[in-house]
This record gives structure tokens, C-alpha cells and sequence, in this order.
């Protein structure tokens, strides 16, 4: 299994790391060229989405198709949480027939809703625990 963590790298300011090496800056939003903790649930929303997506996406329009997915929601600071996420993938099927864009819309928001882990766990909610060590 993959490892996560964060360091601090600064006031307000972390690095996301995995065990496979991979890198995140993380600060608040006053800080250039970092992702705040609340655009990375989105950007991970997307992601997951639009991975997906791809399988049935890439069957039908072929491996080299063009889609973005969008991500946004404003966050209740009252609550500190993100009430609403809405999400808009855009793809081009200009080449599909009106009736095979509509079975592939099918097809691809079951494979979203079957295997999306993120939306998934979003739309469930999910325990969270936090233990704190000292030395």
C-alpha cells in the first residue's frame, strides 16, 4: 500500500508526499504555487471522475480523445465544508449520432458512479480518525 504524508515545510506551508515519490505543494490560499487542502478533494474529485470515465470513453471515441473535467463548489465557512461540488466533463462527441452520445452518457455516469472511489466516499461520508503522537 502506498504511504501518504505531509511535511511542514513553512507557516501554513507542506509538502504532500507518496512512497512512490510523488510531490504536492500545499499552503494556504495567499500562497502562489500551492494547491489549498480543499482544491486538492476537488482535483481529486476530478480525477477520479474523469479515470472513470475513461475506459468507456476511450472504447468508443478511441484512445486519444480529448475530455477536462471541471470541479467547483464554494465552501460554507460557518460549517468548514463544501455543502455542493458540481462537476462538468467536457468531451467532444460531435462524431457520435444524437443516439450514441446518449448510450455512452449512460454508460459512462454508471462507470462514475460504480467506481469513482472519491465521489463515492464523498457521497457515503466517511470516518475519520485522528491519533497524536508525541516524543
Amino acid at each position: 500500500m502506498t504511504e501518504l504524508w505531509v511535511e511542514r515545510t513553512g507557516t501554513r506551508r507542506y509538502t504532500g508526499q507518496s512512497s512512490r515519490g510523488a510531490q504536492v505543494l500545499i499552503g494556504s490560499e495567499d500562497v502562489e504555487g500551492v494547491f489549498t487542502p480543499g482544491e486538492l478533494l476537488k482535483i481529486a474529485l476530478a480525477a477520479c471522475t474523469g479515470m472513470s470515465s475513461d475506459l468507456p470513453l476511450s472504447r468508443r471515441l478511441g484512445d486519444d480523445y480529448d475530455a477536462t473535467v471541471r470541479v467547483s463548489g464554494a465552501a460554507d465557512r460557518d460549517n468548514e465544508l463544501y455543502p455542493q461540488l458540481d462537476e462538468i466533463l467536457q468531451v467532444d462527441m460531435s462524431e457520435l449520432d444524437p443516439e450514441a452520445v446518449q448510450r455512452l452518457l449512460v454508460v459512462v455516469e454508471r462507470a462514475v458512479d460504480r467506481v469513482c472511489t472519491v465521489g463515492r466516499t464523498l457521497k457515503a461520508g466517511t470516518k475519520v480518525t485522528l491519533a497524536i503522537e508525541t516524543e
